[in-house]
């Protein structure tokens, strides 16, 4: 799976440190930030435009707008399915 270049992806350990919690409820505004259990990150430029986060209610992927379709959907939800 190739990503573009400057994208990488990444599962941060638990809890998420405040920056990386302020991203990921930025795009996963529903998801109680206390209660996921596994994190999938992607990352360009510093800044976290994907994530795919899991709780024992269920789980939920977003990406950026300007990022969809890159590949970036596929290696989130393959980053967590070792899980």
């Amino acid at each position: 799976m190739s990503l573009p270049a400057r994208v990488r992806v990444t599962c941060p350990p638990l809890p998420l440190a405040p920056a990386l919690r302020t991203a990921a409820a930025r795009l996963c505004p529903a998801v109680p930030p206390e209660a996921v259990t596994h994190a999938a990150l992607a990352i360009a430029g510093g800044a976290v435009i994907g994530a795919h986060l899991r709780w024992s209610g269920g789980d939920v992927q977003a990406i950026d707008s300007g990022w969809r379709g890159r590949g970036i959907e596929e290696a989130l939800t393959a980053a967590l399915s070792g899980t």
